[in-house]
């Protein structure tokens, strides 16, 4: 598949150094602690949607506790999750617009949410989640950076081996127009095989709202929001807004 200039190579061309540089290990602590959000408001929860779901490293964990179905709009992330858990039912697509014809106990969408650049484009996530999700089931998403926690030139280094194969990532966050909703992370890639250097730079386009757009996005959706865990939007803040909401459960006639 022919890759548009807008598209990150972590999605196509290097997505092969995602194993490597960020590990399926380093996700048990953050898929257990959604596991708990989820059984807090839905203790029965069985089937799960885990849009954006890149290489599969959330889903390691997931499938302990959920069926997973699994959508990612990177076919080539896609063949890395298939392998790491060939139990779940991945299919590629869009979360802005894929229709499964189905729906599930739970929707969760990770870091992946971060590619909404538009209000328009997280709306259509939420709805994507809404429709996909039971009454009475819990959709989960969170929130990396806000206006007022982003920090300009932010950068951030990795170093990783497997085998003959050392990757050093380095990671610059930069917001070339504060009064968009967009920010950029360029990736540097120092990869060595068996001591040969080669280098490779890559572009992402990433959203970057308020908290109360998030809220009145989700409510308008049709959510109700039931419980905000760590609600940083503060300069110098640490960790994630996390968003627990519920899709409210069909009212029989004569209720209420």
């Amino acid at each position: 598949m022919k890759r548009s200039r807008d598209e990150p190579r972590l999605y196509h061309d290097l997505a092969w150094t995602w194993p490597i540089v960020s590990p399926p290990g380093r996700y048990v602590r953050e898929a257990h602690a959604i596991h708990r959000l989820i059984r807090g408001r839905a203790p029965a929860a069985r089937t799960l949607l885990h849009l954006g779901c890149g290489g599969g490293h959330l889903d390691k964990t997931f499938t302990q506790s959920f069926e997973i179905t699994g959508v990612d709009i990177s076919p080539a992330m896609l063949a890395l999750a298939r392998r790491l858990n060939p139990e779940v039912a991945y299919r590629v697509g869009d979360m802005r617009s894929i229709r499964l014809g189905r729906t599930f106990d739970a929707v969760v969408i990770a870091d992946s949410i971060a590619y909404m650049r538009t209000q328009r484009d997280l709306r259509a996530a939420f709805t994507t989640a809404f429709i996909h999700l039971a009454p009475g089931g819990v959709f989960l998403t969170y929130v990396e950076r806000t206006p007022a926690t982003f920090r300009q030139n932010a950068t951030t280094r990795a170093i990783a081996r497997r085998g003959d194969v050392e990757v050093v990532l380095v990671e610059n966050q930069h917001d070339p127009d504060p009064a968009d909703t967009t920010y950029e992370s360029t990736f540097i890639y120092l990869i060595r095989l068996r001591g040969r250097l080669r280098v490779e730079t890559d572009r992402h386009r990433l959203g970057l709202f308020p908290l109360p757009v998030w809220r009145r996005l989700l409510r308008t959706t049709g959510f109700r929001v039931t419980q905000v865990v760590g609600e940083p939007d503060r300069p110098g803040a640490r960790g994630n807004a996390t968003f627990v909401c519920v899709r409210p459960a069909v009212k029989r006639q004569g209720q209420g």
